[in-house]
């Protein structure tokens, strides 16, 4: 495997960006391992972050190198800040950014990657588990599975929690108004409610059993499958924190439709 810190510019957010990308890399066989490259139509896996990290944090909390190194498979770990996937009320178009821009800087820089959707998957932890299945509902069309590792995926149900964690300033800074949530492009649950199902990506939940934001897994799973959607729910011990994290994401690596 290769490992790339790369520096690039984003047009929609004006700013320098960072992230980290693994590509697979052919190596030779040495103390009984190695691993398997490949040139070109390379299968992505977008990995996002949450509130506390950056496009490191996947890197350094798990093992995420070693456990795609015989799968083929490059992963995408962006930094996009403290801006929940959104196109925010004060002008950092993250959403844009994450779903329209980081795609195409990636084909640019890496043109070994798939282009296919069939071979493009988007995977996150907590905020990032939001963004990922954003993702999936509101870009059907460019991804074939979406995981959400302890999402925070019921913001418009959930504002009370919201505002233990941050101020009503911080919210309404990313999505405008809370009474507005509900029923808008950023309420997931609206999202699954008006999505043409047959062309939805395939969904996989997971969440600890000892997680406060459980019942956000839990409960978006359940629209889901009243909505018809092909989603997986798994839970197990564990709390908000990387040990769950880094158990789980080799499941989901596991689950993907490589």
């Amino acid at each position: 495997m290769a490992l790339l810190q790369v520096n690039a510019f984003s047009n929609v957010l004006e700013m320098e960006v960072m992230l980290d990308v693994i590509l697979p890399q052919e190596t030779k066989k040495t103390f009984g391992t190695s691993t398997k490259g490949t040139t070109d139509d390379v299968a992505v896996l977008y990995l996002l972050h949450g509130m506390n990290g950056n496009h490191s944090v996947w890197q350094r909390r798990t093992a995420i190198e070693r456990y795609v190194s015989d799968k083929g498979l490059a992963v995408i770990m962006p930094s996009t800040d403290l801006g929940w996937y959104t196109d925010t009320t004060y002008d950092m178009k993250y959403w844009t950014f994450i779903a329209e821009e980081l795609p195409n800087i990636c084909h640019e820089l890496f043109p070994q990657l798939t282009k296919k959707r069939a071979k493009t998957f988007a995977a996150g932890l907590s905020m990032g588990g939001y963004g990922a299945v954003k993702l999936g509902l509101k870009k059907p069309e460019n991804f074939a599975a979406i995981a959400s590792l302890s999402g925070g995926l019921t913001i418009a149900e959930g504002i009370d929690q919201l505002l233990e964690i941050r101020s009503k300033a911080y919210w309404e800074g990313i999505f405008g108004p809370l009474e507005e949530i509900k029923g808008s492009e950023n309420d997931l649950i609206h999202l699954i409610e008006t999505l043409d199902v047959s062309q939805a990506p395939k969904f996989y939940l997971t969440c600890g059993t000892e997680d406060l934001i459980y019942q956000a897994s839990a409960y978006t799973t359940k629209k889901m499958r009243e909505n018809g959607y092909d989603v997986v729910f798994e839970d197990g011990p564990g709390e908000h924190d990387w040990l769950f994290w880094d158990d789980w994401i080799q499941r989901v690596l596991n689950w993907l439709p490589l």
